[in-house]
Formats: structure tokens, sequence, C-alpha cells
């Protein structure tokens, strides 16, 4: 480990049912990188015909959860009445605030033959003063996104500021979030105008500082110093970081700021005040105290 990085966290990879993802955040290390507490890496899975993701219907409460995807296809709906597919490139981001219910899952005419699901999901947390805000969820394709090339490396910037750019998605604190692809023998110069950033491998290859980091790890960086990243092949990172916004409780899909806030959702859900989710009649219930495994989506 070089001197530009507090941890190196290695991924739990879980079962979800028909393919794995990645789990980077929360780590035994630390809980979150500001604002960033929910880090997965989906697949890359290949699901034959007839199958698929089924990610019942659950709830959220104070944060946002952000879905970007590199290959395939997914078909997202929510109680507040979006529906919406998600395409490579493109960001679906739902500020769960007060209370929201979302389901994601394989489009019905995507079954009919082999496909593949690969991305990243996220969960931001909401400042205090945001937490209970209204629930409301956006679609942005990747036109909407800027994206630039710079001797060899090319940039996607997800979500926040970077480099003199600002993405159209709206947020509530300081945030970076880029996919950053590099073509062999390219590096680039990440800033250290955030106080706290971290790399993820998403393909072998990577080095940082000279250093090699390796695939599928999430390296977090030190405050203030910039970093070069380099490949000596063709490679991809994602890049997150941002403000500290505090601590945070979580449990399950529930994340506050309060710990009675968690406990008063958990009732919630159990006694069905959350809101319905159009076209869905299944849901996730509540899981009891010894099997509360996060959903990822």
């Amino acid at each position: 480990m070089t001197d530009c990085i507090q941890h190196i966290i290695e991924p739990h990879v879980q079962d979800l049912g028909g393919f794995q993802a990645r789990r980077l955040l929360p780590a035994d290390a630390l809980n979150l990188v500001s604002p960033f507490i929910f880090f997965d890496h989906l697949g890359p899975a290949v699901f034959p015909p007839g199958k698929g993701v089924d990610v019942r219907p659950h709830p959220h409460i104070n944060l946002a959860t952000v879905t970007y995807l590199f290959e395939g296809v997914l078909l997202h709906r929510d109680s507040v009445g979006s529906v919406q597919e998600i395409h490579p490139g493109a960001v679906n981001w739902m500020t769960a605030g007060r209370g929201i219910v979302h389901s994601e899952r394989t489009p019905d005419y995507v079954r009919s033959q082999e496909a593949t699901l690969h991305g990243i999901q996220t969960w931001v947390v909401l400042p205090d003063e945001h937490e209970e805000t209204e629930p409301w969820f956006r679609h942005h394709p990747a036109t909407d996104l800027p994206t630039w090339d710079e001797a060899g490396v090319s940039f996607t910037l997800i979500a926040g500021e970077a480099y003199g750019r600002k993405s159209p998605v709206q947020t509530f604190s300081p945030i970076i979030y880029l996919d950053v692809q590099l073509a062999a023998q390219t590096h680039f110069t990440l800033p250290g105008n955030y106080s706290e950033r971290a790399v993820y491998s998403v393909t072998p290859g990577l080095q940082i500082n000279g250093g090699s980091l390796e695939q599928h790890r999430l390296a977090v960086l030190s405050s203030g110093a910039s970093v070069d990243i380099s490949s000596e092949s063709a490679a991809r990172c994602i890049v997150i970081g941002g403000e500290p916004v505090g601590e945070r409780h979580k449990w399950w899909n529930f994340v506050s700021s309060r710990e009675e806030r968690i406990e008063q959702a958990k009732r919630d859900w159990l006694e069905g005040r959350f809101g319905q989710v159009p076209q869905e009649t299944e849901f996730i219930p509540l899981p009891d105290e010894s099997n509360k495994k996060e959903q990822p989506l």
C-alpha cells in the first residue's frame, strides 16, 4: 500500500439469485466514502433465455440510489409512478427521502434471448437537512452526461463536478462520480479537491502512483493529495467521493442519521404504510434481525 492509499477494500461476493454482486461498501474498514455508503459491482452475468433479474418491490429512506450500467437493460418501477428502462451509459437517480418503494427487473422482451447484465449500483447519503425530502426519480440518458477524451483516456461524469465540468444529475452535496476508460500506456491525474475519494478497479491493469491495484478492489485515497492513475493495458475504473456528511446508521435497505427513524421505517414496512409500486403485486418482506441482507438494486 502506498502513502496515497488509506485502505484497500476487497469485495464481499454475494449470490443474488442467478448472478453475483461484489459488495465493496459498507466494509469492515469503513462504512462509507462520503457520500457513498453502498457500492455494488453487478455481474457481469449472462442469463439464458427466459431468465433475468427480478428484484421485488422493497423500501428505502433517507438516501438516493444510483444505477449505472456497462451492459444490459433493467426496468425500474417505483411508488411515485416512475416506469423507466435504463441502458448502458445512462443514469437512474432515485431519491428516497422520506420513503419510496421500487423494483428492478429484466424487461420481458430482453428475456426472449440470452442477455448480459453488468454495472454499478451505489447508494448516496442525503445530508441531514434533506433526509426527509419528498421522494423523486429522474432518468438521464447517456447523451446528457459530460464525456470527454484526453490523451487516450475517456471520461464520463456520472454525477457531481470534476475537471471543470458538471453533470446534470441533481445531487444534494458535493460529489465526484466518474467512469474512466484508459487505453494501453495512458494515465490521468486525479486532483485532491475532494476530502474523500476512492478508485474502484473494474478491470485488471490499473496502477495508482506506480503501485498495482488488483482487479475488483476499492482503493480509498488519502485526503488532499493528487494521484496518478495509469494502465499498461486497456483498463477501466470508477472514481467516487465527495465531502463528509456525518455518521449514518444502516439496517437492511434503510439508512438514516437517526436510529429511531430506522425503527420507524421497519414498522412502516411491516404494517404496509409505504407506497405501492404500480403493476407490481410482490414485495420483499421485512427480514428478521438475524437475516437483514441488503438488496442490491
